[in-house]
């Protein structure tokens, strides 16, 4: 059922209104005074409202105001008898969609009505289908539409009951933990442990130790036996995020455990025999690495034998609207709020950003905007600052260019204005005025 709510003070000009709009699929709630019309607005969500510029207690460009803080989507067309063209673009520029004046001219209302529902119309199914998209293309959590997206949850589908070495490759935040839980949950190992360990937030000193364990009595301080992370992980799967920042030695020893599934304590000389299946993790060339001679080779291939790599989320585009109304979702849960969606204006916004951060920086968007929104919807307005002025430069971050370079830039844009051209040395050989600048004495 579409909802039209009328505030104005007229009861005549309301049931005139509610005459003029009867129809079985539209709902039609009037209201003599602006705050019941908000606390109607608040209550049914409507897609249309009418409202009487001229009200008594609150004026209608305040009603106005706070409509649009409610819910920016919602289509308001301004009424009033004392019609000026001042007051018409003011409404129209805080956020009205039309502007009619009194008498009301019924066909026309009736006309502008009929388009705005049946705008209203196209959303909600747009919605709807958004919805039934955001089930059909959401996999253990990944969601995607994107080719790139297809082909790399096809991959895991098929790797993952297979697979006991893996590497996951992707900047930062493409979503590869994720990833390498979803392997594991799709892989006959899923009933044990699934082990996280980020290689770069660990010492290098402590690496070993927190790997693969240690005895008693193996350094000072070490005053009982420790279980090390590959342990931990027996008969499940342990994930090394940023496997690239692990310090040779240690590449040494992990090139033993993926391949002879075989790990020994530090400080001890039994070897422990596990059954683990391995995910490494990287948003560094790992090949690069080895050219360098920062990573070992032979780990290097061992690791490589199945490679996935998760793109970017700016190579991903088509997958924006789904993650923003999953990420709607669960934040709205998550703060007990009720979230319908997302601007068009916003998600437009939203399209336009680069995203360098990938997913993560659009969890931390979507998070933000949810948690300030006192509205139904997220607007621009709620977004941060950085995407909503991405281009917005300081005083101090212009480009420096050297004297030379200026001198360059110079001549060739007079060369450009009066036609001359340059020897193979730069030298201005012609300069002819093709459009002579009359003097401001003529």
């Amino acid at each position: 059922m579409l909802r039209l709510v009328a505030i104005d003070d007229d009861q005549q000009t309301l049931e005139l209104i509610r005459a003029a709009l009867k129809q079985s699929d539209l709902d039609i709630i009037l209201a003599t005074e602006p705050l019941e019309g908000l606390e109607a607005i608040k209550s049914h969500h409507p897609q249309i409202v009418l409202l009487d510029l001229m009200l008594p207690n609150l004026g209608g460009m305040d009603v106005l105001d706070r409509i649009m803080a409610l819910d920016p989507e919602i289509d308001v067309i301004m009424i009033t008898a004392h019609y000026s063209s001042e007051s018409a673009v003011r409404a129209i520029q805080k956020g009205a969609c039309d502007y009619f004046d009194k008498p009301l001219s019924i066909e026309r209302l009736r006309k502008r009505v009929a388009e705005l529902l049946d705008e209203a119309k196209k959303r909600i199914q747009a919605r709807q289908l958004e919805h039934e998209l955001l089930k059909s293309y959401s996999f253990e959590g990944i969601i995607g539409r994107s080719p790139m997206m297809l082909e790399a949850l096809a991959k895991i589908r098929r790797v993952a009951p297979h697979f006991r070495i893996l590497l996951l490759t992707g900047a930062t935040g493409t979503g590869k933990e994720l990833v390498a839980r979803a392997l594991h949950h799709l892989s006959p190992a899923s009933q044990g442990p699934f082990v996280v360990c980020n290689c770069a937030a660990l010492p290098h000193e402590l690496m070993e130790s927190e790997l693969f364990g240690y005895a008693k009595g193996a350094f000072t301080g070490a005053n009982a036996d420790k279980v090390g992370l590959f342990e931990a992980a027996n008969g499940g799967t342990i994930c090394l995020d940023e496997i690239g920042e692990l310090p040779l030695v240690s590449q040494a020893k992990l090139l033993r455990a993926v391949q002879s599934h075989e790990i020994q304590r530090l400080g001890s000389t039994s070897v422990r025999k596990l059954n683990v299946r391995f995910v490494g993790a990287t948003n560094r060339d790992l090949r690069a690495l080895v050219a360098a001679k920062e990573f070992r080779e032979d780990l290097f291939f061992r690791l490589s034998m199945v490679e996935i790599q998760l793109p970017r989320l700016a190579d991903r585009k088509e997958d924006l609207s789904l993650l923003i109304q999953h990420l709607l979702g669960r934040f709205g849960a998550a703060y007990g709020k009720r979230i319908d969606g997302i601007t068009r204006r916003a998600e437009a916004l939203l399209g336009q950003y680069s995203w360098p951060g990938n997913i993560r920086e659009l969890e931390n968007v979507i998070g933000y905007a949810c948690m300030i929104t006192d509205s139904t919807v997220v607007d621009v307005n709620h977004l941060p600052e950085d995407i909503r002025s991405p281009n917005a430069k300081t005083e101090s971050s212009f480009d420096i260019v050297s004297l030379e370079e200026m001198q360059r830039i110079h001549a060739r844009r007079v060369l450009d204005h009066f036609g001359g051209t340059q020897d193979p040395h730069g030298r201005v050989t012609r300069c002819e005025p093709i459009d002579p600048v009359p003097s401001a004495m003529e």
